[in-house]
């Protein structure tokens, strides 16, 4: 395992990140979940990424208790606030009592006094910022969390809330978006502001919901069991990649992974990793030998032929439009 800067914050953290979205609480029984995370752990990870909502907040504690027992200092514990954890009116959003309140149910869901990092999982259009980024410097303040992050943001609202963080004198240096080879739209404003103000990218989905590992084959029903199969575990997330156009040329990357001496996934999760503005990718996993797969990924430097052949097969299917990351932002309360 190799390990990097957050931005330009001294805090380094792994360059392969263990994230539990689909897995821990809902998909795979606790047992498994331990498994998974104690492989990560014996493979260098330090850093696990969750969020509140994960599971209906089971997730936070699967974690937690598969953590429990750890050097504490030894790990980047992050989480989220922003989707609802309950039937309230105020269990959701970025409040200032929403955000005070979830601080510490996700402390003790995760059984820490602190997290490392705490993310706002969306922007929110309902609540004034400078309410949100007071809220969050009250977290920091009391010391609940060390730093402060956001997740699929625009640009726009980036810097606006980099300056109030700023004034607030509390440390932004993350943000959290989706990115692979097949979902680029970062590129174009979020990277480049974030490069600008000192923040950097903890990706999720750097293998595209499991397309890049070349298991959907074009004309052919999706397998068994599979991530596009179950409507509960990312079904519709990863249909926007079951294309003939885009399985085909997923399939045209296997001679470059062979090539490389690595596996698909091995070679989608290192593609990511050779943007200098992203710091860590998060791989979930339900099996401990996934785990074990991915984290090949550290440290490998893809050498600049290697990345041209692969922009010439993929990038003609790549999103890139930056504009994209707007409808990220949800134009009603959830």
């Amino acid at each position: 395992m190799e390990y990097r800067h957050l931005g330009r914050s001294g805090l380094r953290i792994s360059e392969i990140s263990y994230g539990n979205w689909l897995t821990h609480g809902s998909q795979v029984e606790e047992d498994a979940a331990t498994a998974c995370v104690r492989t990560a752990l014996d493979s260098g990870i330090t850093t696990f990424d969750t969020a509140d909502t994960y599971a209906g907040t089971r997730a936070e504690a699967v974690l937690g208790r598969a953590l429990k027992g750890e050097r504490r200092e030894g790990l980047e514990i992050f989480t989220k606030v922003y989707w609802p954890t309950g039937e309230g009116q105020n269990d959701r959003g970025l409040s200032r009592k929403h955000i005070r309140e979830s601080i510490d149910n996700s402390l003790r869901r995760l059984q820490t006094d602190y997290v490392d990092l705490y993310q706002a999982h969306r922007f929110d259009l309902f609540t004034p910022l400078e309410e949100t980024m007071s809220a969050f410097a009250d977290v920091v303040h009391s010391g609940k969390a060390h730093y402060i992050g956001v997740s699929e943001w625009t640009a726009d609202q980036i810097r606006r809330a980099h300056a109030l963080a700023t004034e607030l004198r509390i440390p932004l240096v993350s943000s959290q978006p989706q990115y692979s080879m097949l979902w680029r739209v970062i590129e174009g404003e979020v990277v480049p502001a974030c490069e600008e103000l000192g923040l950097g990218q903890i990706v999720w989905s750097p293998i595209a919901q499991g397309v890049l590992t070349g298991k959907y084959e074009p004309g052919k029903q999706p397998p068994a069991g599979s991530r596009a199969t179950d409507e509960k575990g990312g079904a519709n997330t990863i249909k926007r990649f079951l294309r003939d156009e885009v399985l085909e040329r997923v399939q045209q990357l296997k001679p470059l992974a062979d090539e490389a001496g690595l596996s698909l996934a091995q070679l989608a999760v290192a593609w990511v990793l050779q943007n200098p503005n992203v710091a860590s990718a998060i791989v979930g996993a339900s099996r401990p030998e996934q785990v074990t797969e991915n984290v090949k990924a550290a440290g490998v430097r893809l050498d600049a032929d290697l990345m041209a052949k692969i922009e010439a097969i993929v990038g003609p299917v790549a999103v890139t439009d930056p504009g994209l990351t707007r409808q990220q932002v949800p134009a009603a309360r959830p």
